[in-house]
């Protein structure tokens, strides 16, 4: 059984970390050279936070009407179905999640291997071990305890948010920008439209993660009023901090600079501090990445026990340890397919891509359950005092309309990821039917 151990700051900071921490730090080059001009560069990221802040108050209140432990798979099973429900979850466990932990280990250990290894010995191969490593390292330490979890937690994610500030503040104030690089502009290559589209790509994985925040609605004090609190807070400090940062990055390195620097920050602070400043940012963008890679260890066994529950994954991931409240056999599977996915998506792009199809379209599906949820209790007359959207159903439709854009958009620019993503994403129709099968011949033998 679930026993509440968290407090609203807890889930701030995890909310912060399952954000931060996937994209910030190399994105923007991704960003930069889809958008070509700073104009499209900057209209993409904040259109991406507002657009984003949308999704925060729609499940804002999905959290609050439904705090249940992993939510983001008992909300859409209870909404339509459990096919429906286990296939996204499917894709969101074993492509969308452990493809963006295995994309941020790779971050985490690109910006490590300077600090670590000789010029020489920075080959794929040793940066794919680093990778390794701190996956495992995270396995164990989230092994001890929850809430021990959400101390270190705690700690990743306020050092990370003032790493930003940091270098937010320094890059701004910096007198190395000059009115040349700040108006520099790359080649235009597509309409402005198409460039804002394959911009949004890496902005909203960028924005991305804040979602499966709803999975600890039941580890947390007090869920109906202190998630919707917690979602808002989290999303509100990621949105400043990311527009702060690519100010500084593109008045440090102006849009060229930022299209060819495949470590942004780090350049940027190369820049600034000189060495000295490469080798602190790297360190401290390699503590981001275990923020980011702890705070999906700590949510994402609890989809699992959703699952479990409904008879789509087999009854062990149920067991919740009494004392730590960690899912053990859950936690070591995804840890153990976090790893698979590093041997088979070597590079950051690549996940993105692979990502995006999926967590675009399970998201927007996840967004809709809003409308249900809001029509069963006007049926219902169940009385809700907790967050409530304002515009409904305004917003929610706008975020909606704009996640499906991105799935359009992937399909087109894309579409080898988006077809490799559809098949995994197929491929869980007969896993449901065996799941369903084996649960029910062992209720009946039971």
């Amino acid at each position: 059984m679930i026993r509440a151990r968290l407090n609203t700051f807890d889930v701030t900071m995890i909310v912060v970390s399952l954000v931060i921490g996937i994209g910030i730090f190399r994105t923007p080059a991704m960003v930069a050279s889809a958008t070509r001009t700073p104009l499209l560069f900057f209209a993409a990221w904040v259109a991406g936070g507002l657009i984003t802040m949308l999704g925060a108050l729609t499940f804002a209140e999905i959290g609050g009407r439904f705090p249940e432990p992993g939510s983001y798979y008992k909300v859409v099973a209870v909404s339509y179905n459990s096919l429906a429900a286990f296939l996204l979850n499917w894709a969101n466990i074993f492509i969308i999640n452990t493809a963006s932990a295995a994309g941020v280990a790779l971050i985490g250990a690109e910006y490590l291997s300077p600090i670590i290894l000789l010029e020489k010995d920075r080959t794929p191969g040793k940066i794919l071990l680093l990778a390794f490593s701190m996956v495992i390292v995270l396995l164990l330490l989230n092994y001890i305890g929850i809430k021990s979890g959400a101390r270190t937690q705690n700690l990743l994610s306020l050092s990370k948010i003032i790493l930003i500030l940091v270098l937010a503040l320094v890059g701004l104030l910096s007198r190395q920008s000059s009115p040349a690089i700040r108006q520099a502009a790359l080649e235009v290559q597509n309409p402005w439209w198409l460039a804002l589209g394959l911009g949004f790509i890496s902005v909203f994985f960028s924005y991305g993660g804040y979602q499966q925040t709803i999975n600890l609605g039941a580890d947390l004090k007090d869920s109906s009023r202190n998630l919707p609190r917690a979602v808002i807070y989290g999303m509100f400090i990621v949105i400043s901090c990311y527009l702060l940062v690519n100010l500084a990055y593109w008045r440090v390195l102006g849009l060229p600079g930022m299209s060819s620097a495949s470590l942004v920050a780090a350049e940027t602070a190369l820049v600034v501090f000189g060495e000295a400043g490469y080798r602190f940012v790297s360190i401290a963008i390699f503590l981001s990445a275990l923020g980011f890679l702890n705070a999906i260890l700590m949510q994402l066994p609890r989809a699992c026990l959703a699952m479990a529950e409904d008879r789509t994954l087999p009854a062990f991931f149920r067991k919740v340890n009494p004392r730590t409240q960690v899912q053990e056999y859950g936690l070591l599977f995804l840890g153990g397919f976090i790893l698979l996915s590093l041997g088979f998506l070597r590079t950051f792009e690549n996940i993105v891509n692979y990502v995006m199809f999926l967590d675009s379209l399970g998201i927007a599906v996840v967004a809709s359950t809003i409308f249900v949820l809001r029509r069963k209790a006007r049926k219902s007359s169940t009385p809700y005092d907790g967050f409530r959207l304002p515009f409904y159903p305004v917003l929610p439709a706008i975020f909606i309309f704009f996640l499906l854009s991105i799935t359009v958009s992937v399909l087109t620019s894309k579409p080898q990821q988006a077809l490799l993503g559809s098949i995994f994403l197929l491929a869980g129709i007969p896993l449901f039917l065996i799941m369903r099968r084996l649960a029910g011949n062992k209720l009946t033998s039971g």
